[in-house]
């Protein structure tokens, strides 16, 4: 170990930290560590009103530090942090992927890539480049440009190149490859079982892409993948980070952690472990989100990569080169040109929404009568999208048909109630993944069976399609449930 000072250590340890925080403005212990060399912050929605606040909140954080990294987790699809209270004014990746227009996605991402730069941020944890794989996937789905690699590749690196010739870093996640599994890392840890000549044809394809189209950084997965690591998480894998993403796929950008707190790894290790792990693994930045969001957790960290340092069990050599890829990419995204927002973005975000849409249907089978009665079935959603994100048919429809009503259901129980206010109205069932929903299958099924003239939307990942009348969206944004509406609404 280098004779550091030991500022010299805690400000490098800083600088490899993305903490978030609670609240709509900087508290005043960010401020101080912001002053002090913290590398960057991520925002959450929970730290987002609306854009003209959030301009105020990095305008206050870059008083403290003028080339911080700003960074938050806006895929604009389903996974939005600056539209989570109203939801997405885009279709999201599995509808661009469905589209299969690489064009329109790299002009979607430029359009993000302005919105997010007018307000501040430069660095965003997307875009997913996960091949979907498994249908049953409970935290990607959606997510993901789809289940083939070469279709996800291509938008992958059109979604980065648009974003990143807005000026906004783009993060190519969750490496090596998330689709492959039933299990969300945020609760247990999944178990990529493909051989190594599988993840050759399928999960490396896209991010091999992303690399080639020049992506900044990428972020790791919290997952086992045993053809490469037995033991080890691809987090704290120096096996996956170092020798295979830097080695064999040559990324020379910054490598940064999907939240450090998941419990994929947390449980196991704890936070500070995991987070030395991490950084001996070859990690440069180390995102801290979750309930973890304060002081006492930035310090602890902050701490512990000192100690290990001190102790030999991180080499000091590579902490610096952590740092030193952290203030490169700071000093690209406070260099980059940026590009003012474009008026027309929000009507090219409806329609490529309604370029996605996927009908099946006898002629003449819209629109609906002007009193429609929708039933919604509410999934539990994944831990990467806002709770408060609103999604659906009832809104944005009795907007265009004032006489629209209906009803939200999580569990099959009060749906013959459901079915009975629907007597007399043309109805509308709204679905997310019934194929992952016991359920919610059931309940479509029972539902056909009393009103097979009902029309099925499905807005999750489509899988066969139920009824006579089936219309999927590949994602349940705003935009998406918009285009549904005016569909229905003969608009």
């Amino acid at each position: 170990m280098d004779a550091s000072t030991g500022a010299d250590l805690a400000g490098m340890a800083d600088a490899v930290l993305q903490p978030g925080f609670m609240g709509k403005e900087p508290p005043p212990w960010l401020r101080r560590r912001l002053a002090e060399g913290l590398g960057g912050v991520a925002l959450f929605a929970r730290n987002v009103v609306d854009r003209d606040q959030v301009a105020e909140l990095t305008a206050a954080l870059r008083a403290e530090k003028p080339d911080v990294i700003v960074a938050i987790d806006e895929e604009a699809g389903d996974v939005t942090r600056v539209d989570a209270h109203i939801g997405s004014p885009w279709p999201g990746n599995l509808a661009l992927g469905a589209i299969d227009d690489p064009a329109l996605t790299r002009e979607v991402a430029g359009h993000i890539g302005r919105d997010l730069a007018s307000v501040g941020i430069t660095f965003d944890y997307a875009p997913d480049a996960d091949v979907n794989s498994d249908p049953n996937n409970p935290v990607i789905g959606s997510r993901a440009f789809g289940a083939e690699p070469d279709r996800v590749a291509r938008h992958t690196a059109a979604w980065i190149i648009g974003l990143q010739e807005a000026g906004v870093a783009a993060c190519a996640k969750h490496f090596p490859g998330h689709g492959n599994t039933s299990v969300d890392s945020h609760l247990d840890v999944p178990i990529i079982k493909a051989s190594r000549s599988d993840l050759e044809a399928t999960e490396l394809v896209p991010f091999r892409a992303a690399i080639d189209a020049g992506v900044l950084a990428v972020m790791s997965a919290h997952l086992r993948v045993p053809a490469i690591d037995a033991d080890l998480p691809a987090t704290l894998s120096r096996r996956v980070m170092t020798d295979l993403l830097r080695g064999e796929l040559g990324f020379d950008g910054l490598i940064v952690t999907d939240g450090i707190e998941m419990r994929a790894i947390s449980d196991r290790f704890g936070l500070a472990r995991a987070t030395v792990l991490a950084l001996a693994a070859g990690a440069d930045a180390i995102c801290v989100g979750g309930d973890h969001a304060d002081e006492a957790t930035a310090t602890m960290l902050r701490d512990a990569i000192v100690a290990a340092v001190r102790s030999g069990d991180l080499p000091e050599e590579r902490l610096a080169d952590a740092a030193a890829r952290v203030a490169r990419l700071a000093a690209w995204s406070a260099a980059a040109p940026k590009v003012a927002p474009d008026p027309r973005a929000a009507e090219l975000g409806l329609s490529a929404a309604r370029r996605a849409l996927r009908i099946t249907a006898p002629d003449a089978a819209f629109p609906v009568a002007p009193n429609p009665y929708v039933i919604e079935f509410q999934p539990q959603l994944n831990f990467a999208i806002a709770p408060e994100t609103p999604w659906g048919l009832i809104a944005p429809l009795a907007e265009l048909l004032p006489e629209t009503a209906g009803v939200r259901l999580s569990s099959e129980e009060p749906l013959p109630s459901a079915l009975e206010a629907s007597l007399g109205r043309p109805l509308v069932l709204v679905v997310r993944d019934p194929h992952r929903y016991p359920w919610m299958a059931d309940a479509l099924r029972a539902s056909l069976a009393v009103r097979p003239d009902a029309v099925v939307v499905e807005m999750g990942v489509p899988a066969d399609p139920r009824g006579d009348i089936h219309i999927a969206t590949f994602g349940a944004t705003a935009a998406s449930g918009r285009a549904v509406a005016e569909l229905l609404a003969g608009r």
